[in-house]
């Protein structure tokens, strides 16, 4: 009753001509079905292929005025079917995805804090991770100033709810962050820079302390006509958290070219450094920490995508071919895997082929479907890797209807 009342005092409010800032309700409705027989890791020789659906359900709320930002999400994420069909209650049946406030300070100056999404550049260490279900967000205060140029300063400190000991066990991956992002877009060139100081918790004489691992890099872009290049490079240096020394290396380049009215053709490579099989002493793998990895190494998620952190790394050598006309669009990805360090002292480094193919068409404005099939063709060294068994037909596919209502607008 007193969500109703408040809708209604809303669109009165609205109808009256009084303002009071803008307000903006809206909802997500995201079934996704996939099809699955090797994702992730190689399939086995008597592995069945799954098939399943999966669903984000979303309330967004938004309000703004002349001194002050909010954004509310609540997200309900469930496979469906694993949840009885005459259910009463039950736990954490909704969370909050975002909760933040953002104060202006001066003109330029920005004070924002809550749980957030973090994006930066190309997604590769900040990313949304939008294509999972659940998504990510940080708890977190955000310092931004944005000015002629662009910086923040984001400081992050996490605890249980055992707040007297100041133990903390998880769930996220730091106990403490703290980073810089420095961002420079004129017309053609862009510079962004960026600090990551990412601390873990680990147990020594029955305290806990922490380690700290620095990520240091940026990402550099040029635009002229119808081409992009990019550039990603990022070194990382301090501990892990298991006491080596940490000294890995992120490179990446990507050029992309618009031919026509409706095609695009991107091209890159990117280097993930890895550590040998048989090194004991340092770690030497790249680790893309909070990225978007799903928007990388392939679909089927076989690198970096909860898996493949602290291994041999990775060389991607990809081409990518995309058409879009009016509301309809489609693409095919292809990818070259290799490993950055020794699988074995008897493997090669060839990890295998990956084929992504993929369209979609914008029903209207609110309604958009997609679809898309990928196979890896694996390697003896992917297998050893990964195990399973090369020889299986790996593949992954799906289908999504994604569902963006605006139910208000108040202005």
């Amino acid at each position: 009753m007193k969500c109703k009342a408040l809708l209604i005092l809303l669109v009165l409010l609205g109808s009256t001509g009084i303002s009071f800032g803008q307000f903006k309700l809206s909802g997500e409705f995201r079934p996704r079905t996939e099809l699955s027989h090797g994702y992730k890791a190689l399939a086995a020789p008597d592995q069945d292929a799954s098939l399943f659906t999966s669903q984000r359900t979303r309330l967004n709320f938004n309000y703004q005025n002349e001194w002050v930002k909010t954004m509310l999400v609540l997200q309900d994420v469930r496979t469906w079917g694993n949840q009885k069909q005459l259910v009463a209650n039950e736990d954490k049946a909704t969370s909050i995805h975002q909760a933040w406030a953002e104060i202006m300070l001066t003109k330029d100056l920005f004070l924002k804090a809550g749980r957030m999404e973090l994006v930066y550049d190309d997604h590769r260490i900040f990313g949304s991770v939008g294509w999972a279900q659940q998504a990510r967000s940080h708890d977190l205060f955000l310092l931004k100033y944005e000015g002629n140029v662009k910086l923040h300063f984001g400081i992050a400190h996490n605890e249980n709810n055992n707040i007297k000991d100041g133990f903390y066990g998880g769930p996220n991956a730091y106990k403490a962050m703290q980073f810089l992002w420095y961002n420079n877009t004129g017309e053609k060139m862009g510079m962004s820079l960026l600090f990551l100081n990412n601390g873990v918790p680990y147990i020594e004489d029955n305290k806990e302390k922490i380690r700290y691992s620095q990520t240091i890099g940026g990402r550099f872009t040029y635009k002229e006509g119808n081409f992009n290049l990019g550039t990603n490079l990022y070194y990382q240096g301090g501990k892990h958290k298991s006491g080596k020394d940490v000294s890995a290396l992120n490179l990446g380049i990507d050029a992309s070219l618009k031919a026509g009215e409706n095609w695009t053709f991107i091209g890159g490579f990117e280097h993930l450094s890895g550590t040998d099989y048989n090194e004991s002493e340092d770690m030497k793998s790249f680790t893309p920490f909070y990225g978007t990895n799903h928007k990388f190494n392939g679909f089927m998620d076989y690198f970096y995508v909860g898996n493949h952190v602290g291994s041999v790394g990775l060389n991607d050598i990809y081409l990518k071919a995309k058409y879009k006309k009016n509301k309809f669009s489609m693409g095919a990805d292809l990818h070259f895997f290799s490993a950055a360090a020794d699988v074995s002292s008897t493997a090669d480094k060839g990890l295998g082929t990956e084929l992504d193919l993929y369209c979609a068409y914008k029903h209207n404005k609110a309604v958009t479907f997609s679809a898309g099939l990928s196979n890896m063709f694996g390697t003896d060294a992917l297998q050893e890797l990964k195990g399973g068994d090369k020889g299986e037909s790996n593949y992954w596919g799906y289908f999504m209807i994604t569902v963006k209502p605006s139910f208000l607008n108040l202005k």
